[in-house]
């Protein structure tokens, strides 16, 4: 699966890149027609705790599966991403298999 991220208004560190194409590809498992994924990474109001956002947009045949969370690191908020997307992956199968 291609995987592109991109950070707004900073530059994201191997560290971070790896970790999120590591957690990406694992959707894989739950769903074998995914085409590829759009990461946004973005850095909002500094004084605020949860000031990082992660929008995740997977591209599926038939339809877009997206994700937005925000959180205080940008690991957890890639964390709390893909667990939302597991559970839209099972929806878009079982709606997949009902028609």
């Amino acid at each position: 699966m291609n995987v592109k991220i991109q950070s707004i208004k900073f530059t994201a560190d191997k560290k971070l890149i790896d970790f999120i194409n590591q957690k990406v590809n694992k959707l894989e498992r739950f769903f074998d027609n995914i085409i590829d994924a759009d990461v946004y990474l973005r850095a909002d109001k500094p004084q605020e705790v949860t000031n990082k956002t992660v929008e995740i947009r997977l591209n599926v045949p038939g339809t877009d599966l997206f994700v937005h969370k925000q959180c205080s690191s940008f690991e957890e908020a890639v964390d709390e991403c893909i667990a939302a997307l597991k559970i839209q992956i099972k929806k878009h199968k079982e709606k997949i298999k009902g028609v």
